[in-house]
């Protein structure tokens, strides 16, 4: 059976030069890096060269970067770390309805340790305002938590404008920035963002390593206690391999050669929303910002079908719906219902992700399937009338 790979917001396959940076490493490097003996000194150095790439391809400091197990761990011990640390001078964390479960369900764990915790509404296109941010901010808050951007739809949230509020109130600001390495120019010294998130297997590195990024300064309290791992920030020996195919990933997916394919994955994109749009003859509609989105996102909405019903239909493409099916009843997820999406319109959704080795002859085929399989039966009067 034909494979046709569309679901890169959900994971990456591993680029071919982050498998040979890590080989050695399974071969031949085994030593621990802490150690002070000839075969810690090649995994050592490696670790920090992997931690150089990582910093370097967001524009902050080699010391800022501390490595985890992936972007839940990262989220973590940003909102639990600043809470601990700050919970004396507050205990207010503002966030969105629209967030990953690895920041709704730590927000959620810090409400039972007494934490105030505001979530704030988004637009119809999943954008959370500013200003809305600004009304929220009270003596307590300590932390704001939004997404770089959004999973689900592709929507890019305005953080500049957010951490300048955050900034003027003295507030810790984070972001989750796992979906958006690779795919937009990131600088935490333009966003003066204090934490951000990266996780490993969005950026076509392995699964089980991401990072943190805490500026220097930055009140956090360490979530995983033990030896002085990390900088004393994170105790566990450190996973060297998976690490080093970190550093290999985000160095080459922020290259300017990679910036320059995410422009031909936006017109790949665009392509398919245009000729999706044309085959169910306008009653396709679409999920997120059309403008202020990742470049490789598509979230649509199938009328008249569950988004399972659809990928039921065309099991050689691998792709995510935007709602689930329990007991026969369909149930939105909490991005699209935070959306305003109607029940009945986003029980449809199907979320298309491209990424870099999607190809024009990828997205013909799931043309030539979805009219095959799905469409054609049922859109057959809309023909007719056309």
């Amino acid at each position: 059976m034909e494979r046709i790979y569309l679901d890169y917001n959900a994971s990456t396959p591993l680029k071919e030069e982050v498998i040979r940076a890590m080989e050695p490493f399974i071969y031949d490097h085994f030593g621990n890096p802490s150690a002070s003996h000839w075969a810690a000194n090649k995994a050592s150095s490696s670790l920090e060269q992997a931690r150089h790439q990582v910093a370097q391809s967001i524009g902050a400091q080699t010391e800022e970067v501390i490595f985890t197990s992936g972007g839940s761990e990262a989220n973590n011990f940003a909102l639990k770390g600043v809470f601990q640390s700050l919970r004396d001078r507050g205990n207010h964390i503002i966030t969105s309805k629209v967030e990953h479960p690895a920041v709704m369900n730590p927000c959620d764990y810090l409400e039972k340790q007494g934490a105030q915790v505001t979530y704030l509404e988004v637009d119809e296109f999943g954008q959370v305002d500013p200003e809305d941010v600004e009304n929220a901010v009270t003596d307590e808050t300590i932390l704001i938590s939004i997404m770089h951007a959004n999973n689900e739809v592709g929507t890019l949230q305005p953080i500049s404008e957010i951490t300048a509020i955050a900034k003027k109130n003295g507030i810790v600001m984070h972001t989750d920035a796992s979906q958006s390495i690779g795919k937009v120019p990131i600088d935490v010294d333009q966003l003066q963002i204090d934490l951000l998130t990266v996780a490993g297997h969005k950026v076509y590195a392995p699964k089980g390593i991401g990072a943190l990024y805490i500026r220097q300064g930055t009140p956090i309290e360490p979530l995983i206690h033990g030896a002085g791992h990390e900088m004393g920030m994170r105790a566990g020996t450190e996973n060297v391999m998976l690490a080093v195919g970190l550093g290999e990933a985000c160095s080459s997916s922020t290259s300017t050669s990679s910036f320059h394919q995410i422009e031909e994955i936006r017109q790949l994109r665009d392509k398919f929303w245009e000729r999706l749009h044309r085959l169910l003859h306008g009653q396709l509609t679409l999920n997120g910002h059309p403008d202020e989105r990742l470049a490789n996102t598509l979230s649509v909405n199938f009328p008249g079908f569950t988004g399972e019903e659809v990928l039921r239909q065309i099991p050689e493409v691998a792709a995510s719906t935007g709602s689930a099916c329990h007991s026969g009843n369909v149930q939105l997820s909490s991005v699209l219902k935070a959306m305003g999406v109607e029940e009945h319109v986003g029980k449809g959704a199907v979320r298309f992700s491209l990424g870099h080795y999607t190809t024009e002859k990828d997205i013909d085929r799931v043309i030539d399937l979805l009219e095959e399989r799905v469409l054609q039966r049922k859109y057959q009067d809309l023909k007719m009338n056309d």
